[in-house]
């Protein structure tokens, strides 16, 4: 007797649907996975007879053949188990097959017959519901999250006993999402460094990349890990594809989802293969980790040229794709880009007089950092060490009130472009379409120093100044300010 279940592997942030067939004849006891299978998929063999054994099932002492189509693609998701162990009991006849149809299994087996966390349930769930499959089967740790897909019906298996009668699992609920503004770190807590602060709103503001320099210990990173307290929250659509990336990642998951973009902060040693995403299946790296939030590299300079070098496709085009000799792979990579580099090498700054750095040194400084960050940020902003008596002052403006003007900047741009976009992401057209007064234009007539991309980021960062004002026209003012945020005098100068 031949039976049929249905299950998923995973290349990327997509899976791929297999069908998998049980077939169990007579002759000497076997048990044979074909189907281009790899290592993690053979080894299932050991793990669902000793699961089934364990179960109080029966494994048939026969020759037990499982094929898994398509036979061309290779398959490396041992979340396939129990789909296999599924099949070979219906084959045999221990299980209803008709409790099978249109319904998709997914699940790692132990040996006790425990059915455990795997990678990609979103993606999955959503994939059954698209082709049109009535319910799935998946571990009852990756239920939560699967609940947030709708109009699918979810079965959560704790066992594998529990396939004696499907309709006996658990049904999870949705998770609740929530705006836990409250666990971020406040941009009050930031004393000193006016210039930054106000940078880092106009970053927000536009979602432009911003760059900071400045020595040791003036507030760089401090800067930087407040930004996710003043960007508005994820819509729902958003944040299902956050917690749908962090599942085919294999990141936990709680049972709420938050509302607040993600940031990521890669260590200087990252490869450029993790920052865009590698492996067998391929897993998405820490640009698209950081998709619909943050990406923020400290002390830039320390990472290695290709993995900046790996930075400009996602930053021009919001995604990466990842070729493999027999496969391409896309992944989102939507992320606002920050980054803090110290002046110099030594630290403290030409202009300090503790600086040892001779003039050949930093001329090479400057070099390195302006070849990563010519076509990289918009904005570039010097950070200063804070006094003792800005320390002790009092506490600047809020996080929650400089959310309520970057959040009033974004519907600004969503109603200019029909569309949830930043000016960050604006065409050269739309750029060209931007109103602006005679006395801004001829400021800008008069800032020649700039290439055509510079004057392009300039304009844009420009239109978010006045968008943060509430003005239908850039005015002098705004292009002044915008030119001082993206003049790339803020880097080291021999």
């Amino acid at each position: 007797m031949i039976a049929v279940t249905n299950t998923f592997t995973n290349d990327g942030l997509e899976p791929v649907p297999v069908r998998v067939e049980a077939d169990i004849q007579r002759g000497l006891p076997s048990f044979q996975v074909i189907g281009l299978p790899d290592a993690a998929v053979r080894e299932c063999r050991e793990r669902v007879r000793a699961a089934l054994v364990n179960s109080g099932f029966e494994f048939p002492l026969r020759r037990v053949i499982v094929n898994l189509t398509p036979g061309d693609s290779r398959k490396c998701e041992p979340a396939i188990d129990l789909a296999i162990a599924a099949a070979v009991l219906a084959a045999d006849g221990q299980i209803d097959t008709e409790q099978l149809q249109s319904v998709v299994l997914v699940g790692e087996l132990a040996l006790d017959g425990t059915v455990r966390r795997i990678r990609n349930a979103v993606g999955m769930t959503r994939h059954a519901r698209d082709t049109g499959k009535r319910s799935i089967v998946l571990p009852e740790f990756n239920g939560s999250e699967a609940a947030m897909i709708n109009e699918i019906r979810i079965w959560a298996i704790r066992h594998v006993s529990q396939l004696r009668d499907i309709k006996r699992c658990h049904e999870p609920t949705p998770p609740k999402f929530e705006e836990n503004y409250a666990e971020q770190s406040d941009l009050a807590d930031l004393r000193g460094n006016e210039p930054a602060r106000r940078a880092i709103e106009v970053a927000a503001a536009g979602g432009h990349s911003m760059l900071m320099v400045g020595p040791p210990g003036s507030g760089k990173t401090m800067v930087a890990r407040r930004i996710t307290s003043i960007l508005p929250p994820l819509t729902t659509r958003e944040a299902v594809e956050v917690v749908g990336i962090r599942s085919a990642s294999g990141l936990s998951f709680e049972n709420t989802v938050s509302r607040v973009r993600p940031f990521r902060a890669p260590h200087h040693t990252v490869s450029a293969a993790g920052l865009i995403g590698s492996g067998t299946p391929t897993r998405p790296g820490e640009v698209t980790l950081a998709h619909h939030g943050v990406l923020y590299l400290d002390e830039l300079v320390e990472f290695n040229r290709p993995s900046l070098e790996a930075l400009r496709q996602p930053v021009a085009e919001h995604q990466v794709t990842v070729l493999r000799a027999d496969r391409k792979v896309v992944f989102p990579a939507n992320f606002q880009l920050l980054a803090g580099t110290s002046p110099c090498p030594c630290g403290h700054g030409p202009d300090s007089p503790h600086c040892r750095c001779s003039e050949a040194s930093l001329l090479r400084f400057k070099d390195a950092v302006e070849s990563v960050t010519d076509r990289l940020f918009d904005i570039r902003v010097t950070t200063e060490l804070p006094s003792a008596k800005e320390l002790a002052g009092e506490p600047g403006e809020s996080s929650e009130s400089v959310r309520k003007r970057v959040m009033a900047a974004r519907g600004r741009q969503a109603y200019r472009y029909d569309y949830p976009r930043t000016n960050s992401e604006a065409t050269a057209a739309e750029v060209f379409w931007f109103e602006a007064t005679k006395d801004a234009g001829r400021l800008l007539e008069h800032h020649d120093r700039a290439s055509g991309g510079r004057i392009m980021r300039l304009l844009k960062v420009a239109r978010t100044i006045a968008d943060l004002a509430g003005e239908d026209e850039i005015r002098e003012q705004d292009m002044a300010e915008a030119i001082a945020l993206t003049s790339p005098e803020a880097l080291v100068t021999a």
